[in-house]
C-alpha cells in the first residue's frame, strides 16, 4: 500500500483516483503532477514502482500544501473572521449560509434537522 503525504492510497485504484484521497488534491491537481513525474495515470497504485513513488512525493512535499498544513490553515481563515466580526465571520459562529442563500426555507444542512415549537398551530 503507497502511503503519500500520512495517507494510505488504496491499492487497487487508478493513481490518477487515488491521489484524490488526500485532502487538497483533486483531479486537476493529481493529472498535473503524473504529467510532472511522467507516470501513466492508468496504472493502479499497487503498480507503482518505488521510483515514481518518490517522484510523486517529492512534488507533492514542494509545490502543494495538503493535509495537515492546509487544514490548519483553512480553521485559521475561519478563525480570523470570526475573532474580527465581520459578516462572513458571524455567519460562522451562527451555524447558518455565508454566501447569501436563502434561509427561510433549504439551508438545513448548516442549520442541523427542524426543530418543532409545541403548540404552534394554525387556527381554523
Amino acid at each position: 500500500m503507497a502511503r503519500i503525504a500520512g495517507v494510505d492510497l488504496p491499492k487497487n485504484e487508478r493513481i490518477e483516483i487515488g491521489l484524490t484521497r488526500i485532502f487538497g488534491i483533486g483531479r486537476p491537481a493529481s493529472q498535473k503532477i503524473l504529467h510532472e513525474t511522467g507516470v501513466n495515470p492508468n496504472i493502479r497504485v499497487k503498480d507503482l514502482k518505488d521510483e515514481d513513488l518518490v517522484k510523486i512525493r517529492n512534488i507533492i512535499d514542494r509545490d502543494f500544501k495538503v493535509e495537515g498544513d492546509l487544514r490548519r490553515e483553512v480553521a485559521m481563515n475561519v478563525k480570523r473572521l470570526t475573532d474580527i466580526g465581520c459578516y462572513r465571520g458571524v455567519r460562522h459562529r451562527l451555524g447558518l449560509p455565508l454566501r447569501g442563500q436563502r434561509t427561510k426555507t433549504n439551508a438545513r444542512t448548516r442549520k442541523g434537522p427542524r426543530k418543532t415549537i409545541m403548540g404552534k398551530k394554525k387556527e381554523a
